[in-house]
């Protein structure tokens, strides 16, 4: 048996990195269409939104922490030469986690009518049932991604997860337009669309359990170990804090879910059919801003097991140049996606959903802002939780939740601001998680990391690249004219300008070194023609 290579952790960002592009480009081909007029439109879609809140909540529950307690630990035990411990974690971690996730898919499949109930909207009630077993599902496969990530290879679950999307976006889209054009209503199309998630995830599972069984010896052998009694006590000492951290958000997102509804229909004036699109088009716009996030993902996984290997050999120094590298090298990835979903929120909204409510760019402007704090909220969170500072993620979070659920309940009930006041309220929950996240990693690390050194350079490169990409858009749409596909058009041609103005700034400014890129492959060419020291 050849065990897979060990990649470092910037390689294995890059590769994480291509998966997510792929799999995001292959997740827009669902839910764009998804959500247009022709299939479930902005009512239908917050039915989707509500059901996919509501497995979300029972899937950080179950996943949000433990698999990164398994990858923290397995890195530790390989990195000290604990083979049959490592062998060890993964069996007590996959045991406890098929609980974990059973209890989920017991809960959603037995009351779905009381949790739509809960959200405010009970139309989602067909969608909570078909996730149950989801639930179940993902709760394994997250075992088995997070021994790979332990072992510093992220090829399996780069693959895993693009098989999971290619086989979400034909089995959900073919389920929709089936039961829509039967006439089944809307809640009934939706629970189709979702029973793409179930088919996904089977597929990735069994490609990850043959991938574990063909690359890594699972029988136990190898020397010594602590009892399982002990690694499941250190699984809960690790995976309890960064799971409550985790489950903030996705409570979050909950709040958000009834109180948007509520509010808006409470005090600012909504009907319920006129709450329910609003929030469709907030949905909506959620997916965009995202985004930028998912990118997020690659550096999370890579960069744990990483710094644990340093600080398990006390490499104090070594730790604290890979945080540094990881949060300058991820702000030049997604802040330029931030600057200009935020320009260019009006075609992109247009173009991608014409006809939808008129909120919709509004909404997209100030969550491109928000969507840059809550990237940083998650790389500085994965940096935390790998130094052993699990709990203190816990702390912002909760603040930075405050902080919305009393924004929310003032903006959302004023008239004129209703829907938008969910946007604006995202913006300052995030930067208050993100700049509490950053005071506590400043006082973890032997060598803290400098704003200076990670965001001025990025940061001056997206502001020249958003005032070129508004300026060609705005030239572009008035020679062309309106309509959609003109808008597409001069959209199109603002985004490359967009690119190729913040490659040259990114160049000029230094923002990424020489150093950051020798770490890929190929790296070391494309610095000495980039001419980078």
């Amino acid at each position: 048996m050849a065990e897979a290579k060990r990649q470092n952790y910037l390689h294995g960002a890059a590769i994480m990195t291509a998966g997510v592009i792929v799999v995001k480009v292959l997740g827009a081909l669902f839910k764009i269409p998804l959500g247009s007029m022709k299939l479930l439109g902005d009512e239908g879609f917050s039915n989707f939104i509500s059901a996919y809140n509501i497995y979300t909540l029972f899937l950080t529950l179950s996943t949000a922490g433990f698999p990164v307690a398994l990858s923290r630990m397995i890195s530790e035990a390989d990195t000290l030469g604990r083979k049959g411990e490592v062998q060890r974690i993964f069996r007590v971690a996959l045991a406890f986690l098929a609980a974990l996730g059973g209890a989920a898919c017991l809960v959603m499949m037995l009351f779905p009518d009381a949790l739509a109930y809960r959200l405010g909207d009970v139309q989602a009630m067909q969608g909570i049932f078909v996730l149950g077993p989801a639930a179940l599902l993902v709760c394994v496969l997250s075992v088995y991604r997070g021994y790979c990530q332990g072992h510093g290879n992220m090829t399996p679950t780069t693959v895993s997860q693009i098989l999971e999307v290619a086989v979400k976006v034909p089995v959900g889209l073919a389920l929709a337009w089936y039961l829509v054009r039967s006439g089944r209503g809307l809640p009934v199309a939706s629970a189709g669309a979702i029973f793409g998630v179930l088919a996904g995830s089977a597929v990735a599972l069994i490609y990850m359990v043959r991938y574990t069984a063909r690359h890594y010896d699972l029988s136990g052998s190898g020397g010594e170990s602590r009892s399982s009694g002990a690694i499941f006590a250190d699984l809960l000492r690790i995976g309890v804090p960064i799971t409550l951290g985790g489950c903030v958000i996705a409570v979050i997102n909950l709040v958000d879910n009834a109180q948007i509804l509520n509010r808006l229909q409470d005090a600012a004036g909504c009907t319920a059919g006129e709450a329910r699109v609003l929030y469709g088009i907030y949905g909506k716009v959620q997916n965009l801003y995202m985004l930028p996030s998912y990118f997020m993902t690659p550096f999370q996984a890579s960069v744990i097991p990483a710094i644990v290997s340093c600080l398990a050999l006390k490499k104090q120094g070594e730790a604290s140049a890979i945080a540094e590298s990881a949060l300058r090298t991820a702000t030049v990835v997604v802040l330029p996606m931030c600057v200009g979903l935020s320009v260019m929120a009006y075609p992109i909204v247009n173009v991608l959903w014409p006809g939808s409510n008129a909120a919709g760019p509004g909404l997209l402007r100030y969550l491109g802002a928000a969507a840059f704090f809550v990237c940083m909220t998650m790389l500085t969170n994965a940096l935390l939780q790998s130094t052993g500072r699990e709990r203190l993620p816990m702390v912002s979070m909760a603040c930075g939740g405050v902080v919305k659920v009393v924004m929310n309940y003032v903006l959302i009930g004023d008239p004129a601001v209703n829907i938008h006041g969910a946007a604006i309220s995202a913006v300052a929950c995030f930067a208050v998680m993100a700049a509490m996240n950053y005071l506590f990693l400043r006082r973890s690390l032997s060598h803290p990391p400098r704003l200076s050194r990670f965001l001025l350079r990025p940061l001056l490169s997206s502001a020249v690249m958003g005032v070129g990409a508004w300026a060609v858009y705005g030239l572009l749409s008035g020679l062309l004219g309106g309509g959609r596909f003109p808008m597409l058009a001069a959209m199109g041609g603002g985004i490359v300008c967009a690119v190729v103005i913040y490659v040259v700034m990114a160049v000029l400014t230094r923002s990424v070194t020489a150093e950051d890129l020798r770490l890929l492959p190929g790296g070391e060419k494309l610095a000495a023609k980039l001419r980078l020291r």
